[in-house]
């Protein structure tokens, strides 16, 4: 990642330019499938950049966890937010994003479940745990808003329907999954909300 002659290095900036190329790259390869050597290639940085800004490849690796199970809890939630205030119209915002991402031809799965199956390491356990509490506040949310009568089970069976569908559109031949999912999904949903 040369520098133009003249202008400063911000050490944000490289941090972040960094990030996104490994991410797409770990993401593709996965952890393990790729070294050091051939990572920082892949990205255009030395090792030497690679350690200063994240001590070792762990450490970008749980950098790069961070930062994606953050981008995708917002993304999910913005979805969500942008279905209006009806639980059955978010929760369907969600299973149609997931449709979008499960249709992207870079689609490889959850990179988070991907990375707690690599490594069984605590700091990637923790960073998986996280992203899953991110979906499972998303989806109890909704289920609160839809009245349920027990919001934190509904979430939770929400998200095994999400990670479930995530499994089998990353290692099953199906088109239909999203959408068996999403009508799974809905019909867990109370039609009236119990408070009512």
């Amino acid at each position: 990642m040369p520098v133009a002659k003249g202008s400063t290095i911000d050490p944000a900036r490289t941090r972040a330019t960094i990030l996104e190329a490994a991410t797409a790259l770990l993401y593709e390869r996965g952890l393990d499938g790729i070294g050091v050597a051939e990572l920082c290639a892949g990205i255009g940085i030395s090792k030497e950049t690679l350690y200063r800004h994240f001590g070792t490849k762990d450490g970008l690796v749980e950098a790069v966890l961070r930062e994606r199970s953050e981008r995708v809890g917002q993304w999910l939630a913005t979805r969500a937010a942008a279905a209006g205030d009806d639980p059955r119209a978010q929760l369907a915002a969600v299973f149609d994003a997931l449709r979008e991402w499960y249709d992207d031809p870079a689609f490889r799965g959850c990179a988070m479940l991907n990375a707690a199956a690599q490594h069984h390491a605590e700091p990637v356990r923790a960073i998986t745990a996280r992203h899953l509490d991110r979906y499972l506040d998303l989806l109890t949310g909704i289920a609160e808003r839809a009245g349920a009568a027990d919001p934190r089970l509904l979430g939770r069976q929400l998200l095994m329907l999400v990670e479930g569908a995530t499994v089998l559109a990353a290692h099953h031949d199906s088109d239909d999954t999203a959408d068996h999912a999403r009508q799974a999904a809905l019909a867990l949903l109370p039609t009236t909300p119990d408070h009512l």
